[in-house]
This record gives structure tokens, sequence and C-alpha cells, in this order.
């Protein structure tokens, strides 16, 4: 597998670049989040049913999907955060971009970690600023936005990803953020498998508080990022199945980890029932993932 430091391979591409092209070249040594110009650059428009929007202010006519054809830059000219705006036959509120707008409105290819897990993630593996993290397998980037918003300008953030259909989305979240947020982490992407590429992130950082693991199978990517988790780190894991769990734990306990929590979040929801009083809304019970944590003693 090819690895290096963010060469992704953005195939029939046209000679001009895009803003995806430009933001990855941008990562070819590290990146630090931009100053927070999200007014000037990114606007975040609310549905009332709400679908939330992100919308990049560019000076053409351009089509955006579920909004129709526009130039945002015109368009939200005088519209500042708080007020309405008409487009065709619908009226949207201009938010601010926080991390629920940015996570809301992301674009998407591969399934994403939600707030729920990223939530508990980012509590279990006790992130906050400074810290250094390890992420592998990002998809869209969904988990990464958490990540990225806890850590500070202090923080370093890796991420990895073996597919480039996948990054080049996740990259595009990333770079709203960076556009949207004040004081975010140093950056390193690489393109390769986690097991691949451990040479690679170690001559950029060559310890970690945190290890995220969001992959097929677990075994391999664990034996790789134990030996660079600091004393007290923390792995986890995102398990689809319980036989990913179970070898995942096995793996863990093989690297010399102490499986600290591994288990399901159940989420249900409630809303206003039509004859008064609240009830559970209609739906499923909010299982994602089985989820694991193991700690270096």
């Amino acid at each position: 597998m090819k690895h290096s430091l963010c060469c992704l391979n953005f195939k029939n591409k046209k000679k001009t670049k895009s803003n995806v092209d430009l933001f990855t070249e941008n990562l070819n040594t590290t990146r630090r989040l931009g100053a927070h110009v999200s007014s000037e650059t990114w606007a975040v428009l609310l549905e009332e049913n709400g679908k939330t929007h992100v919308v990049e202010l560019v000076d053409k006519q351009q089509k955006i999907k579920g909004l129709g054809v526009l130039n945002p830059a015109q368009l939200l000219a005088d519209i500042k955060i708080g007020q309405m705006v008409v487009v065709g036959q619908k009226e949207l509120l201009r938010l601010p971009a926080r991390l629920p707008e940015l996570s809301n409105g992301m674009k998407r290819r591969a399934q994403t970690i939600g707030s729920k897990d990223a939530g508990f993630f980012v509590a279990k593996l006790g992130l906050g600023a400074n810290d250094r993290v390890l992420e592998a397998g990002i998809g869209s980037g969904g988990l990464s936005l958490y990540i990225q918003r806890v850590l500070g300008p202090n923080g370093v953030h890796v991420t990895v990803e073996p597919r480039a259909e996948h990054a080049e989305v996740a990259l595009e979240n990333l770079r709203r953020a960076s556009a949207c947020w004040d004081g975010g982490p140093l950056h390193h992407h690489f393109e390769g498998h986690l097991e691949d590429v451990v040479p690679s992130i170690q001559s950029a950082v060559n310890e970690f508080e945190a290890v995220v693991l969001d992959l097929p199978d677990h075994p391999s990517a664990i034996q790789a990022s134990a030996p660079m988790l600091s004393i007290g780190g923390r792995v986890a894991c995102y398990c689809p199945v319980t036989a990913q769990l179970e070898r995942a734990w096995e793996a863990c306990e093989a690297a010399g980890l102490v499986v600290e929590w591994a288990g399901e979040l159940m989420q249900r929801e409630w809303g206003r029932a039509s004859k008064g009083g609240m009830r559970p809304v209609n739906g499923p019970f909010g299982h994602t993932a089985f989820l694991l944590v193991a700690q270096r003693r």
C-alpha cells in the first residue's frame, strides 16, 4: 500500500484546482486551523424542518444541492447571524458555524460517527487541550470534527485513511472547520493502512495520548499503534458487530493494554404528545456500534 503524508490521488480532475486540491496541498507537511473567518467565507443556513446547509460564500452562480442555483456571496452579503433569508420557496435562518451545525451539514460518503458515540469517546479518552490524537479510519470525518474542536492550538491530530475517495470528503469537511474555528490543532494526514504508515507517523509524532480506530478489523492496527501510546494513554475502537468487538478486546490484551469498558450506547428521543405530555418518539432505540476503550498502564 502506497503511503505518504496526505498524498491523495484525485482522479479525473480538471487542470483548474478545486478547493479540495488546494486544501490538500496545504497538508503536504502540517497545518494549523485558520483564523475565525466563518462570517466571511462560510454560512450555515437552517431550514424549518431542521435540515442544515453549509454554504461557501463564493461570488459566482453555482448549484447548491437542496437550495438550487444562486450566488451565495451576493445573496447573503447583508444577512447577519440570526436573520432570515428566502431561497426559492424556502425560508432559512442563518446561524453561526458551531460544531452541531458543521456536523449536521457535513458532506457524507462513508458512515459517520455521530454525537452520541463521539461524545463518549471524547469523555472516555479524556481528550483536551494539548493532547496528541491518532485517528485511523476517518471515513467522512464526523469524529474528526469533534476531536479537532477540543484539542486547542497546542494539540496534534493525526489522521490515517486508506481510501482516497473517503479522505477527499473528510478533508473537505475539515477544510470547512479550519475556516470557521479559531485556535485548532496541528493536523497531519496520511494515506494508507495504519500498520503500513507507522514509520511516517513517528517521523512527525512519536507518542499519543489517545488512539481511535474505526476500521473493518482492529487487531493489526491495535498491535501497530499500542507502542505509540503514552503511559496512561487510551485506545478506542468502533466495532459494528460483536465479532469485531471480541477480536479488538483480545488484541488489546495481547498488546498489554487493559480493557476499561466495552459495550454499546442506547439513545431514545422523547417528544411532545398531541394530547399533551411527553412520550418516546417512534423509531429505533439508537444502537450504532459496539465500543471499546483500553488503557496502557
